[in-house]
């Protein structure tokens, strides 16, 4: 598995750069979320009118509270100058149990929702297709009418992605594509 590396490098990094650069992940996430939201609240209401259902709610995607290995009052701190923020119990609070969880799930969930409009619109296989396998659908709209499916390549009319017939019985290895 391919890695990103932060660790080997994180100790020297001058004490500037690591307070400076905390703000630096706050920030994105402030200035997106409104958009984020708003790209969702569109998207369900597009898969509603479409005739979605069964769709997962953004909550599936938040990890239960009751998992997170450390109560509040037992959520280790690093003991670094108590000038740096991760020296405090609420900073890892915050971060481990609000930002992160709730940040992931809110990306995820659009995601989620994305790869169900794609497998809809757009049953038509390519590299990376089968990483949308989270979005699985029961047909796509070009199932929905026999004249259209006519018109499919014979992988992508039997995908189970996007055709519920051919079983979730799914590989998530990169498929062969034929064209």
């Amino acid at each position: 598995m391919n890695r990103a590396r932060i660790g080997d490098n994180y100790e020297k990094q001058p004490f500037w750069k690591l307070i400076l650069g905390i703000p630096l992940v706050y920030l994105p996430l402030i200035t997106t979320v409104p958009f984020v939201v708003i790209g969702i609240f569109l998207v369900k209401m597009h898969l509603k009118y479409v005739g979605g259902m069964d769709i997962k709610s953004y909550w599936d995607f938040v990890p239960a509270w009751r998992s997170h290995r450390y109560e509040n009052t037992a959520q280790p701190t690093i003991n670094v100058s108590r000038f740096h923020p991760a020296h405090y119990r609420i900073f890892w609070v915050l971060n481990c149990k609000h930002y992160c969880p709730m940040s992931v799930a809110l990306f995820s969930y659009a995601s989620y929702l994305v790869k169900i409009v794609e497998n809809w619109w757009c049953p038509f296989a390519h590299d990376q297709k089968h990483t949308y396998v989270e979005g699985a659908i029961d047909n796509s709209f070009w199932h929905v009418d026999p004249q259209e499916l006519a018109k499919l390549h014979p992988d992508d009319k039997q995908n189970p992605i996007w055709n519920e017939k051919y079983g979730l019985g799914l590989t998530l290895s990169k498929p062969v594509i034929k064209m």
